[in-house]
């Protein structure tokens, strides 16, 4: 070993010890007659004193960063440090051994308040990963990982692996595609998610599966969703309900907060909140509990209004305690926000000052009539402002949702150091797509509420299904449903979204094939273990509290990913690229 014992341990008791240290160098300080060393590992930082000549003059060598082993004998400070743990003592070094050099130029400071750009701390991560809030966010990550497993076994979960290489299916992106090399022109698929895989497990008679899985989705990346690759914590069970599926996700999700956060946790079990309601209440299906403004309609309100904006539209309101204080500033830059970054044609408001008049924005269409039933039945007090957005219905629902969330954050309106959770229930089993299509609006495994008889009788955009969201402080956490596990019930529900029966053997063979040989009735969910780390740990980028992510534009700055590749290797796998220029 380089050294017994680690840089964040050495105390005052450890005081007439010789010891063997290694690490990196954080600080070097000459001060002519004596040098010091900030020695850094994981453990922590102990200050390494030189005042022997000769290894003075071999000090004037070290630079930042060079990884080196010392020997060394610990003595009390006469100028302590209390900030650090360490700060009672510093190691006299007798010995000092260059292990790694390091380039006098860095890209950038290690553990520097000057935040570099991220694209250049990507290209260098082995540095960045040097950082201590960024460091210890992976430790912090492998220990959730660790309680994840140690809490799904103790609810009697096995963990079993499934494919990398699997067979490409619609299950709502794109793939990523893998060329077979022994199979010319055909392809490989990375798994969105294990969603087949696991429901397989059921039908072989595993009662309770989990996995830490890896799923590869071709999708656009954002500050909270990696690009590529991401990880959760799949799972499902035999002969489950929906209800069974919440109580193992408040079973598990809780716990691991309250281990390693000192944040306000809800406890179990979670509000349960339809999706339209949350569409109507929150205008988005991942609601932030922690912000207490809510959505309501007043379209009836304003069935004869004169204000030509509100003609024939569905109305939408925010009513916003105390907004009265603001000053006009505030109502115009809210409306500037609304029109150039959420899209709304407008953003109309009015004012009831503490004397209980309207002021400004629109206060002059407002009758006294509608005043009223503002006041009595939308709660819109005496000191209040009042926004409205007025659109076609579902533009109205989502612009609301938007003001919603902005109006929470200007005025600190959201709930500090707490995490809220509620699922979303009842989503419906349909949508129409931008073609005006019938497509699943959810999950395409998903049983729909009432079976065989809502698919055979009812308005497809009616049909409800078991499917769930579960969603922490504005962020869909987990999304799961009961599953589809009757063959006579799936034809149906993909016939709807116009696939026929050969489609279905086509895209999911294995699948339809088992549920023709006695398939449990089964459940699951997969929380995502990126995002839940990042809330635990309080970031809003979600590649802090992963090793070695991808950037804003899906590439691996670090490992130069994606490439070119050789002809060769192109030949080995029968492909022939066919690139226009101006994509080159």
């Amino acid at each position: 070993m380089y050294r017994n014992k680690n840089l964040g341990e050495l105390r005052i008791e450890n005081v007439g010890e010789e010891v063997e240290l290694a690490g990196w160098i954080q600080k070097i300080r000459n001060l002519g007659g004596m040098v010091f060393i900030d020695l850094r590992d994981e453990d922590g930082i102990t200050q390494i004193v030189i005042n022997d000549e000769k290894l003075q003059a071999e000090s004037k060598e070290l630079v930042k960063e060079s990884c080196i082993n010392i020997l060394g004998k610990v003595v009390e400070r006469t100028s302590k440090n209390p900030k650090m743990p360490t700060g009672d003592i510093e190691v006299v070094a007798n010995k000092i051994e260059v292990l790694g050099k390091c380039k006098p130029e860095l890209p950038f400071e290690i553990n520097s308040e000057l935040d570099a750009r991220e694209d250049l701390r990507l290209e260098y991560r082995f540095l960045d990963l040097r950082n201590e809030k960024l460091h210890k966010n992976i430790l912090l990550r492998s220990k959730i990982l660790k309680e994840l497993r140690d809490k799904m076994d103790e609810l009697g979960f096995y963990e079993i692996q499934t494919p990398i290489l699997a067979n490409s299916s619609p299950e709502g992106a794109r793939d990523y595609l893998v060329p077979s090399r022994l199979n010319p022109g055909e392809f490989y698929a990375l798994p969105q998610a294990p969603q087949q895989f696991k429901q397989l497990l059921m039908v072989s008679g595993f009662n309770k599966y989990f996995q830490i899985a890896p799923c590869f989705r071709d999708e656009d990346p954002r500050a909270d969703r990696a690009p590529g690759e991401f990880y959760q914590l799949d799972f499902e069970m035999a002969f489950s309900t929906q209800e069974d599926v919440f109580q193992v996700i408040e079973n598990v999700v809780p716990h691991v907060f309250k281990k390693f956060t000192n944040w306000k946790v809800d406890e179990g079990p979670f509000i349960r909140i339809p999706y339209k309601e949350a569409m109507e209440k929150y205008g988005i299906d991942k609601p932030d509990l922690r912000n207490p403004l809510i959505i309501q309609d007043v379209t009836s309100l304003f069935e004869n209004t004169e204000f030509n904006a509100f003609k024939g539209k569905t109305i939408k309101t925010i009513v916003v305690p105390e907004g009265e204080k603001q000053g006009r500033k505030f109502f115009d830059k809210m409306t500037e926000t609304a029109v150039d970054e959420f899209g709304a044609k407008g953003l109309a408001w009015v004012k009831i000052d503490n004397e209980n008049n309207l002021q400004g924005g629109i206060s002059k269409f407002i009758t006294e009539d509608i005043k009223q039933k503002l006041q009595e039945e939308y709660n819109a007090k005496t000191g209040s402002a009042i926004f409205f957005v007025a659109d076609e219905f579902e533009i109205a629902q989502k612009i609301a949702g938007l003001v919603r969330i902005e109006l929470g954050k200007r005025l600190d309106l959201i709930e500090k150091n707490v995490y809220k959770f509620c699922f979303i229930v009842d989503f419906p089993m349909y949508e129409l797509s931008d073609e005006g299509k019938i497509d699943f609006s959810h999950n395409p495994f998903s049983m729909p509420q009432g079976g065989l008889d809502a698919l055979n009788n009812m308005n497809p955009l009616e049909i409800l299904a078991y499917q769930y969201d579960l969603v922490c402080n504005g962020y869909e956490m987990a999304s799961g449903a009961v599953r589809n596990h009757n063959p006579e019930i799936m034809l149906k529900a993909f016939e709807i979204a116009g696939y026929e029966e050969q489609d279905i053997k086509n895209k999911f063979g294995a699948l339809y094939n088992a549920f023709q040989y006695g398939t449990p009735p089964h459940a699951g969910a997969a929380p995502g273990v990126d995002r839940m780390i990042m809330l635990i740990e309080d970031s809003e980028n979600i590649r802090e509290v992963i090793a070695f992510p991808k950037n804003k534009k899906a590439r691996d700055l670090l490992m130069r990913a994606p490439s070119e590749v050789s002809e060769e290797q192109l030949k080995d796998v029968h492909i022939k690229l066919d690139i226009q220029q101006e994509n080159k």
